[in-house]
């Protein structure tokens, strides 16, 4: 079949020789002998006036054009599996696929653990790649193109559908030795003074305890800033400042007679709510259907008294 010049025959072999990044290894998933994938990677690179695998030491690696290229053709070969009603079979025992997510380090943190466990229990060839989620995933047309699912805070503006995660409750933390703790609590008037760690997430996104100080008119005396939340407990270590970072988090760090110490906020409960999404089309490949229950499954388990 050819359109506009072009072999669609050879969609899915570009396809996979993208993702492999490797021949032989394409030849094997695709069942084709090596000189007929040698011809086919021939082939598409005259059609594409660009070498798409250049060797590196033993082994190959994409072009800048290759890797831009790489969603492109993945996306067309799933609207064309959803156009003519094809499913590929997907076996989680014996597949090798690689799975790309994005999302925060704060996410990594809380499923990194039970999503690899659940993962490796079912499909122990499989590989998850997780990139960094940053300010421009919420305003770039390419996110769902080159992930096959973003881990990120409800309510922020992501494209695609959205599933949720986890919720999560915003606490105080501090060092065990900051003169404002009695008790081991703080008032209203101690967060106004006290010295503030913050975790920014890009320019213009104000986060839930943006909110709830500008609710109650404080503003924070900020004397730190860093990128996102998985940092800050790590900087208030014996200082006074005081930071508001998800319980999930605060609570990777205490330990009895530890440094940190977690606070119940004086300002009430405010959670945050995290969730994935994922390109709509998503859904008629088996494979994304698999992972999406493993996310369900996390979900499940970090929903459950015992996570908590």
């Amino acid at each position: 079949m050819a359109l506009g010049g072009t072999d669609l025959n050879l969609l899915l072999p570009l396809k996979v020789l993208l993702e492999e990044g490797n021949v032989t290894r394409a030849g094997q998933r695709l069942e084709l002998s090596q000189p007929a994938m040698s011809a086919a990677l021939a082939r598409l690179r005259r059609r594409f006036d660009d070498e798409l695998l250049v060797r590196a030491g033993r082994d190959y690696e994409l072009t800048p054009f290759a890797r831009d290229l790489l969603p492109e053709v993945q996306h067309a070969v799933r609207l064309m599996e959803s156009a003519l009603q094809l499913e590929d079979e997907f076996d989680p025992a014996t597949s090798q696929r690689t799975f790309r997510l994005t999302m925060s380090d704060y996410a990594i943190a809380v499923v990194h653990e039970p999503l690899v466990r659940l993962v490796e229990a079912e499909a122990p060839g499989v590989r998850l790649t997780i990139g960094h989620l940053g300010p421009e995933s919420r305003s770039s047309d390419r996110v769902m193109l080159d992930n096959d699912a973003l881990i990120a805070p409800l309510g922020f503006g992501f494209p695609g559908l959205s599933r949720p995660l986890w919720r999560d409750r915003m606490v105080v933390i501090a060092d065990r030795g900051n003169p404002r703790l009695v008790d081991g609590a703080l008032t209203m008037q101690d967060l106004a003074e006290l010295p503030h760690a913050v975790g920014s997430f890009g320019p213009g996104v104000l986060t839930p305890v943006d909110r709830v100080f500008g609710d109650h008119g404080i503003e924070r005396r900020v004397a730190l800033q860093v990128f996102g939340f998985l940092p800050l407990p790590f900087v208030i270590e014996g200082t006074d400042m005081v930071a508001v970072v998800p319980e999930l988090l605060a609570r990777m760090h205490l330990r009895a007679g530890g440094a940190i110490v977690q606070v119940d906020p004086p300002f009430g409960e405010v959670v945050l709510p995290e969730g994935y999404w994922f390109a709509p089309d998503r859904l008629s490949d088996p494979a994304h259907r698999w992972l999406f229950s493993r996310l369900d499954a996390v979900r499940d388990e970090l929903a459950a008294p015992h996570a908590r």
